[in-house]
């Protein structure tokens, strides 16, 4: 096949990639707050909003550990469709809910389907992210501009999902949202299965569970970064925020939920694409094209530090003042924008490192183990964000994400360029 030929291909793989990828983050971030949402409203207290959400991280650390030997076993295509069925027999599933059951069994049974989706999930992030690898140019921060679209652009669509999410709860209710998202999804998958061109890699027959874990000391450093990164951004996105906003924001009425869902849905959707935003402009503005890997290597440590006085002042305020005032909501609000946009940048070098860091010939397996490391810290930082909301409200969550960013840039300051 000639040099001409593969390029066209490639890009359209990449394309084919990128949009199955964003129609399931799309459900992804809606039935994050539809489930959190109704819930909550149903009366479930922090600690039992966290459990929803702790199966659907455990199942991305099983999964991602298994996926990278799946994917250099049968394929990327095979994961990716994977990814998407069991996405659509999750929302299924969770349209089955029936409200007659009681606290347990609803808990257990949203928790099943929860960790179904995080299987689902953690499939297509593991083939997208490898697919970047294989497809994108090489040289002149090529592989940098092409991970940071595809990361940058599926953050901005999880935002939409999430603003979403709060509005098919508020017009159309849990259930019928539900099925819509399920019949939407199953018309992508059939057409990106019907014109997925190629360009991925097959699989190969000899590939070993035992390669998934890595032997490279960077792969290992930057997976252990990314624990304590995303631990501290959940600890108080999925459940501190949220609940410290309805509390805020709603005065128990059914008009006040409905105003309460929008705001609340529409923060989470703006933070999101914003953080996506700064996600794709990271090449850009760190220079990619131009600078030497050690210098990136260099500037992971200087973000990561960067980002730690923005939870622990944030904590500070919130602790001082007292009680919930507009001005504090405010104040909130725009310092929980500039952690998007700091978190952003170290998202954006963490997504180009592995797979910098990650040989040809094992990347689905390096990038399955580095997304292992992301889900356990999404589960630590959930597991975290009910238990010290319910200890000591939101200060406690944010306090929590300060320790937690400095142990991420104290695992970034180990990095060394190869």
């Amino acid at each position: 096949m000639s040099t001409a030929t593969a390029a066209p291909q490639g890009l359209a793989a990449y394309i084919a990639v990128t949009a199955a990828y964003w129609a399931f983050m799309l459900t992804d971030g809606a039935l994050r707050m539809l489930v959190l949402l109704h819930f909550h409203t149903l009366g479930f207290s922090a600690v039992q909003l966290a459990y929803l959400f702790l199966l659907y991280e455990v199942a991305g650390i099983v999964t991602n550990l298994s996926a990278g030997w799946i994917a250099a076993r049968f394929g990327l295509t095979s994961t990716l469709y994977a990814g998407l069925g069991l996405q659509v027999v999750a929302l299924v599933a969770l349209a089955q809910l029936d409200p007659a059951w009681g606290l347990a069994a609803s808990v257990a049974y949203v928790m099943a389907v929860q960790g179904l989706s995080g299987v689902a999930k953690d499939l297509s992030k593991m083939s997208a992210k490898s697919a970047v690898k294989v497809l994108a140019p090489k040289g002149q921060g090529g592989l940098f501009r092409w991970v940071a679209v595809l990361t940058g652009s599926k953050n901005a669509v999880k935002g939409l999902g999430f603003l979403l999410g709060a509005a098919l709860l508020a017009l159309a209710g849990f259930k019928a949202s539900v099925w819509g998202m399920a019949a939407v999804l199953a018309l992508i998958l059939a057409a990106v299965a019907l014109r997925m061109p190629s360009g991925l890699p097959a699989g190969r027959k000899g590939a070993k569970f035992r390669e998934v874990f890595s032997k490279d000391r960077n792969v290992n450093r930057l997976s252990a970064a990314r624990v304590f990164l995303f631990g501290a951004r959940d600890v108080w996105f999925v459940v501190g925020i949220p609940v410290y906003f309805y509390a805020v924001l709603s005065d128990g009425t059914e008009a006040g939920n409905r105003a309460a869902f929008f705001t609340i849905g529409s923060f989470m959707a703006v933070w999101t694409i914003l953080y996506g935003a700064v996600q794709a402009w990271a090449p850009k503005a760190l220079r990619a094209a131009s600078r030497p890997e050690a210098e990136i290597v260099t500037a992971a440590r200087g973000w990561a530090l960067a980002l730690v006085p923005v939870p622990l002042s944030l904590a500070l305020l919130v602790a001082l003042a007292g009680a919930p005032a507009p001005w504090l909501t405010a104040t909130l609000v725009a310092g929980l924008l500039v952690f998007g946009a700091i978190f952003a940048v170290n998202s954006a070098l963490h997504s180009y490192l592995i797979l910098a860091f990650s040989k040809g010939e094992r990347v689905t397996m390096d990038v399955g183990f580095y997304y292992m490391a992301n889900a356990a810290g999404r589960l630590l930082g959930t597991l975290l964000s009910g238990l010290s909301y319910q200890w000591g409200g939101l200060p406690a969550c944010l306090g929590t994400a300060a320790v937690m960013v400095a142990l991420s840039a104290f695992g970034a300051s180990k990095l060394r360029a190869p």
